[in-house]
């Protein structure tokens, strides 16, 4: 705007000041002071202009936020199916030795086997305010009462 202001005004002085034996090579506007309805209207468009330059980065900048948190769920997905893969691995290689180990101590002593049976059967079906009561005639009892190592490994 103002150089298309700046060659009207040089042109339409180059047209004056020849007469006057003044020839202008160059006009610059230094300042322009607007009436002030104008300058109100000159005002509210550069503060619009601001606000639309502001929410165009505020979106892109929304946007580039969402395609990180996006990559940062896809990666995270990705490390916790992978690590759920490998405790499942580790999981059910534990568990083929455990049965390895517990086949093999059936095999060579049953009542061994029962009773870590029982044990593991005993740990698993109790939580914090659970309350064991045992008979006499319990497997629970009978182990725990064979298990008093003065008496031997029969302790009968």
């Amino acid at each position: 705007m103002k150089e298309s202001l700046t060659r009207a005004i040089l042109a339409e002085v180059r047209k004056t000041t020849p007469q006057y034996g003044i020839e202008v090579v160059d006009v610059r506007i230094k300042r322009l002071n607007y009436v002030e309805s104008v300058r109100e209207k000159v005002y509210a468009r550069m503060i619009s202009e601001r606000k639309r330059i502001a929410a165009r980065f505020r979106s892109e900048g929304e946007g580039r936020s969402a395609e990180i948190l996006g990559n940062m769920e896809k990666e995270l997905r990705e490390i916790r199916s992978t690590a759920y893969r490998a405790v499942q691995e580790i999981r059910g290689k534990a568990d083929a030795t455990a049965t390895k180990v517990y086949g093999q101590a059936y095999g060579r002593d049953p009542e061994f086997y029962a009773f870590s049976r029982t044990l593991e059967s005993l740990k698993e079906g109790q939580n914090k305010n659970s309350v064991l009561v045992l008979t006499t005639n319990s497997d629970y009892y009978r182990y725990l009462k064979d298990a008093n190592p003065s008496r031997g490994r029969t302790g009968r």
